[in-house]
């Protein structure tokens, strides 16, 4: 008998654009910005949006572990729909399959999250917990208002 293996999703409702929201998924700039589960450093982030490109971030947290993912697009449609595989370096033999879908909404975009095939439910629940501080962010990053002019002045 096959064991199912655990996932969570998670629904956000963000008062942002697909496209701005998809290039915060895509664009190492934007990534660097809100990747990670608290207020700890991104200390680089790479991405290579399309079909068998691949993505690289290492963050750390607060308490000062350094994490690393990477992961290997699947399907890419822009604005729309990324599909990814996801792995910390530390333990690629636990890999697992992140699904985003991107459906425009009056207020905004309604985020579609799934996080599949973790190896327990331990590892999904501290996801979850790692996921949500993200998005957090995320919300955070894409609503603040648009900086305009030299920021010394």
């Amino acid at each position: 008998m096959i064991k199912e293996q655990p996932s969570l999703t998670i629904v956000r409702r963000i008062k942002a654009s697909p496209e701005k929201i998809y290039a915060a998924w895509t664009k190492p700039e934007l990534m660097a910005r809100w990747w990670g589960p608290d207020a700890g450093p991104v200390l680089s982030a790479e991405a290579d949006p399309r079909v068998s490109g691949a993505f690289r971030v290492v963050f750390q947290t607060l308490d000062g572990e350094t994490h690393d993912c990477r992961g290997e697009y699947r399907e890419v449609e822009a604005g729309r729909k990324l599909v990814f595989t996801w792995e910390w370096v530390t333990m690629p033999e636990r890999r697992s399959l992140v699904t985003i879908r991107l459906r425009p909404v009056a207020e905004g975009t309604e985020l579609n999250f799934t996080h599949a095939q973790f190896f327990d439910e331990a590892a999904r629940d501290s996801h979850y917990v790692g996921w949500s501080g993200a998005f957090d962010k995320l919300e955070t990053l894409l609503v603040e208002p648009e900086r305009t002019g030299d920021a010394t002045a």
